[in-house]
């Protein structure tokens, strides 16, 4: 290597760390695939009526595959999500606060965040979303 110039050897070197991790992820797809296929061939096939009827809960189903869901509970999980992902912003906001000459900034941009949550919240409570029927 003594003999080739400096720019081809560090081509040759980015280009066999990219050849590492396609022979890994080759490796990777080849064990997936030896894996179902193992699985494929080494499971007892018996389809019988039973093992093709819809299962819930260990009760038969009755009626149609389609049941009526009511909206609020989208809202609830919708508000859950809501609330989880402000919750996470507080973690970020609390190391901050700590920091010199940060205190009061942080501090009033949390109330105003605060605030907007306390909106949205008085504003699904005055809808009757918070009611659980």
């Amino acid at each position: 290597m003594a003999d080739l110039p400096e720019s081809t050897v560090l081509a040759s070197d980015y280009f066999h760390s990219y050849s590492v991790v396609g022979l890994l992820a080759v490796i990777g797809v080849l064990f997936v695939a030896v894996a179902f296929g193992a699985g494929r061939l080494l499971r007892p096939v018996v389809p019988t009526p039973e093992k093709l009827l819809t299962y819930e809960c260990g009760v038969d189903p009755v009626g149609e595959g389609w049941a009526h869901t009511q909206v609020r509970y989208y809202v609830y999980a919708f508000l859950y999500v809501i609330f989880a992902v402000d919750s996470i912003f507080l973690f970020p906001w609390a190391t901050v606060f700590a920091a010199p000459g940060y205190g009061a900034t942080t501090l009033a941009e949390m109330f105003i965040f605060l605030g907007f949550l306390a909106v949205g919240l008085l504003y699904a409570w005055k809808k009757g979303v918070l009611e659980w029927t």
